[in-house]
């Protein structure tokens, strides 16, 4: 419905003016001008509720509440026939499963996933995939206090001043159960990618000896700080890293003495119903040259807000990172050779995989940080909504 807006009747000598502007305007009478004004959309009418999509070509939607009916995702752009089944992702969603040990939230959780389209007998059709994985464990009563106060450093306060509701059993859609739908489409991924990468052997040539590794795309991440312990970079070869060296602890960190003293400064603070944060390295090996296009969509920047969108995190880095600027140009630069099969290679690594926004073959290596949990066992003080 238009709206209009009537002034005051101008005066004589207003008219006039107009008039020799615009003879048109003498004809206006009575001496009132009138404006039609488009209508504003209600507040109540803005679409608000948006960000929960990420991908172009294959595309990635999650959904779900920490504490609601369930937590999942629906896949878009995955290609037909290809073989795929629940125990595909559950491998990975297991890995990611809450109550595996001491030092992981107690919450029991089975995460046991059900694909409901996308795929039938066992074969992707090519259309939309959903994955859903119920909440078993939801203690909805334990958060009753939260419907009228926030608690510190978390989403409480800012989905209140966004949305003007939010859901007060946990976190929500700020939780780290939101990333069950990560997990599980990347597990599609890395099938995909599987599927149209390949293998092959290669000869790889050090100072001491020479030794046969398949040549495999392949993605690895692993703790390489929690609090003050931090891994030094020197100890682990990325050429030569595996999964299980990764797994051998529950902090998941591939050095064992280094794993033993994360783990002790975690219970360290565990007992005293505080927490801590830490830093996951994450490398990927034999990526194709090429990926990544310049200016906005350059690869670490997709990277970057990919991870950065996780829960809990506080700061992103790839290569040399921060450390890069303690250095000067000619002890950063990465100086290029010609490798034995022909190819162009850098001796050093510091652009960390990626030159211009491009990735250049080399092991992409990134840092993410992740502050300390803000749910922990000791007091703190609340707000509540009136104050």
């Amino acid at each position: 419905m238009a709206s209009s807006l009537s002034t005051k009747p101008f005066s004589a000598d207003a008219l006039s003016a107009f008039a020799s502007l615009n003879s048109d305007l003498g004809s206006l009478s009575p001496a009132y001008l009138r404006l039609s004004l488009r209508p504003r959309l209600p507040k109540r009418l803005h679409i608000q509720a948006a960000g929960s999509t990420y991908g172009n070509h294959f595309r990635v939607t999650t959904y779900g509440e920490s504490h609601g009916g369930g937590v999942g995702c629906v896949i878009d752009g995955c290609p037909p026939r290809l073989p795929l089944s629940e125990a595909d992702m559950q491998v990975d969603l297991d890995r990611r499963r809450p109550g595996q040990s001491r030092i992981t939230t107690p919450r029991k959780e089975t995460d046991t996933c059900k694909i409901f389209s996308g795929v039938s007998e066992g074969i992707t059709t090519g259309t939309p995939i959903h994955v859903s994985v119920p909440n078993t464990d939801q203690r909805g009563h334990d958060y009753s206090e939260m419907a009228v106060a926030y608690r510190p450093s978390h989403a409480d306060a800012t989905y209140d001043m966004k949305y003007g509701v939010r859901s007060v059993q946990g976190g929500g859609r700020s939780s780290a159960r939101e990333t069950i739908g990560r997990v599980a489409s990347g597990a599609v991924a890395k099938k995909i990618l599987k599927e149209f990468s390949g293998t092959e052997m290669i000869k790889v040539s050090k100072a001491s000896k020479k030794e046969t590794f398949p040549l495999i795309f392949q993605i690895l991440a692993y703790v390489s700080q929690v609090h003050k312990i931090v891994l030094p970079e020197d100890l682990i070869d990325h050429d030569t890293l595996t999964l299980d060296q990764i797994e051998s602890n529950i902090v998941r960190c591939p050095d064992p003495e280094y794993a033993e003293k994360m783990i002790s400064a975690i219970d360290a603070v565990r007992v005293r119903g505080d927490s801590v944060g830490g830093v996951v390295t994450c490398i990927v090996r034999n990526c194709p040259r090429g990926l990544g296009s310049p200016v906005f969509d350059k690869l670490e920047a997709e990277l970057a807000k990919a991870a950065m969108s996780l829960p809990a995190t506080k700061g992103f880095q790839f290569g040399s990172g921060f450390a890069g600027t303690f250095l000067t140009g000619s002890e950063h630069n990465d100086e290029f050779y010609i490798d034995e099969h022909g190819n162009t290679r850098t001796r050093t690594n510091r652009s960390g995989g990626i030159q211009g926004g491009i990735s250049n073959g080399e092991i992409i290596n990134m840092r993410i940080a992740f502050k300390p949990t803000s749910t922990i066992g000791a007091v703190t003080p609340v707000v509540s909504h009136a104050a």
